[in-house]
């Protein structure tokens, strides 16, 4: 579970572009995520979601392929998302890029679950779903439908699909941070803030959505502070607990 401490966090003004050599108090030190590593995730032996608990969660094309092929894959992927991983989790964060996408969330107990169900009027009785199968369920039912549309056979996604338990709120404060700023990482384009298909304009906005906006504003302090922690790129250093390889 993520730390009840809070942390201390002063308002601070940035101006220009983004930057890589600075980083606000806010998104936290390298010495500050201790206990993690790339080391403790390892692709081919996954340990299984836990309920309860904070995990960022993300997959990529089969051999770097892309996942994405025309604007109309984006929305499909996110009510395909919206059918499997509502049920399960809260999501906190987004990103959804040509070849891979990023997701932050927190998996719903089985308490959580079956409240969901009642309030969401679901049809027949609550049957408790298991986290990991619904992610690997989504993966699959999206794959299925670009193999049909696009005429392909074969994988999608590389398997088994990526998680790292967040355990801090330095580390959800950080990560939030990265995936936003992952299509400008990658060079998608020159300021993530014009990427529509991640949630950073949700979350500063107050457009409705089913993601955990008060949550993660409360991460940062508030809505400010949000932005002003994402003018600045997260440390390489500070990047390594969160994620793997150059995704």
């Amino acid at each position: 579970m993520v730390s009840a401490v809070k942390t201390a966090h002063r308002p601070f003004v940035i101006q220009g572009n983004l930057h890589y050599n600075k980083i606000p108090q806010v998104l936290g030190r390298p010495e500050e995520l201790e206990g993690f590593s790339r080391g403790r995730f390892v692709m081919s032996k996954p340990v299984p979601l836990e309920y309860g608990n904070y995990y960022h969660i993300f997959s990529r094309g089969i051999d770097r392929c892309t996942v994405f092929f025309e604007e109309r894959n984006y929305p499909f992927f996110l009510q395909r998302y919206a059918h499997y991983v509502e049920p399960i989790a809260d999501t906190y964060a987004y990103c959804l890029l040509g070849n891979h996408f990023h997701t932050l969330v927190r998996i719903r107990t089985i308490e959580e679950q079956e409240s969901w169900f009642t309030l969401n009027q679901r049809p027949g009785s609550f049957q408790p779903k298991n986290p990991s199968q619904q992610i690997g369920n989504l993966l699959n039912s999206y794959a299925k439908s670009v193999n049909k549309a696009y005429d392909r056979t074969g994988s999608l996604f590389q398997h088994p699909f990526g998680r790292i338990e967040v355990t801090t709120e330095t580390y959800l404060r950080n990560l939030v941070t990265y995936i936003h700023q992952n299509p400008q990482r990658h060079g998608l384009v020159a300021d993530f803030r014009l990427w529509p298909h991640s949630s950073y304009d949700i979350l500063r906005t107050e457009r409705q959505t089913q993601l955990k906006r008060d949550d993660v504003l409360t991460w940062f302090t508030n809505r400010q502070v949000f932005e002003e922690a994402h003018v600045l790129l997260v440390q390489d250093e500070v990047l390594a607990p969160l994620v793997l390889d150059d995704f």
